[in-house]
């Protein structure tokens, strides 16, 4: 089974990923790939039917396999990637991330992730012991040990991985979307950030290389019902920046469908400039680029090798 996090450090990828990725969402299936180290990522866009990806964690995720593998050949084949692997960037809904707090944690992984499957098992609602689990320690001392852990079920992980191999290629590590989109940041100053994917909101705040809160929330269908859930989780996020790094945020990065701009007007929040978390490329589209965006795979090429 591949990695899900492979080292993941939020504020700078560097682990030795390939030099390809694909994300998955139900509009449709968003490749990149580096041809060169210095050169700047190549993007295609591959649109799906409606129905064809449902992401979540309690049910199978891809009612129509075959269409979801002939988007992601389509994608990639435009763009030539040097090897077969790829990175696999999924919907939020179909992980949880965790924080997790020990007073220690065993240096040998094959110690330490019972000691994680043991404190996640009455966390999420789903088979622990058959999931994909992998993590990564964000900070430690003598007193303790800050972890960050990626959980997603075994079922479901099989079903992504096994539709990337009927497109043709190898899936290599496996990142949930806003964790990904968080690789893309190159600062070492406390950042606020909120991806909005369909009905999944996640905010997130960032110090360098620490994780300091991320949190995804289900939104409902009903637009005019999601904008007060949003705004809701957003100041909650804010407050929470507030209270850890007693500063205000003044700024927002984001990232999800539409643009920064659109957002900001939707949320309609004065006290927040909101930002791109990564910007759409003037050249390198392979295709047009639909209406994702590019925060996640830019994060998952973050780490190429």
């Amino acid at each position: 089974m591949s990695s899900i996090v492979s080292k993941v450090k939020p504020g700078s990828l560097h682990g030795g990923r390939p030099p390809a990725a694909v994300e998955l969402a139900p509009e449709g299936v968003l490749a990149a790939a580096l041809h060169g180290r210095g050169h700047a990522p190549a993007y295609a866009f591959a649109p799906l039917p409606a129905g064809a990806l449902k992401p979540g964690i309690a049910e199978a995720n891809l009612p129509a396999p075959d269409a979801v593998a002939e988007a992601i050949r389509t994608a990639l084949g435009e763009l030539s990637p040097r090897t077969r692997a790829v990175t696999l960037v999924l919907p939020d809904t179909a992980a949880r991330v965790f924080v997790l707090d020990f007073d220690s944690l065993p240096s040998k992984t094959a110690e330490a992730l019972p000691v994680l499957r043991f404190r996640l098992r009455k966390m999420v609602p789903f088979d622990v012991e058959h999931a994909g689990i992998s993590y990564q320690i964000l900070s430690e001392n003598k007193s303790e040990c800050r972890v960050l852990a990626v959980v997603i079920p075994g079922p479901i992980l099989a079903e992504y991985e096994n539709v990337v191999r009927e497109a043709g290629y190898d899936p290599g590590s496996v990142l949930p979307s806003s964790l990904a989109a968080l690789a893309a940041l190159q600062t070492e100053q406390p950042v606020l950030a909120a991806c909005l994917h369909g009905t999944a909101l996640t905010t997130s705040i960032t110090h360098g290389d620490d994780l300091l809160l991320y949190r995804t929330i289900e939104l409902p269908e009903d637009l005019a019902l999601q904008l007060p859930e949003v705004q809701r989780d957003i100041a909650v996020a804010a407050a929470y920046f507030e209270d850890k790094l007693a500063l205000r945020p003044d700024r927002l990065h984001y990232a999800g469908i539409g643009t920064a701009e659109g957002f900001a007007r939707w949320l309609n929040d004065p006290e927040l400039k909101i930002v791109e978390l990564t910007e759409r490329p003037t050249t390198g589209a392979a295709t047009a680029l639909g209406n994702l965006s590019l925060a996640g795979i830019a994060g998952a090429l973050a780490g190429a090798a």
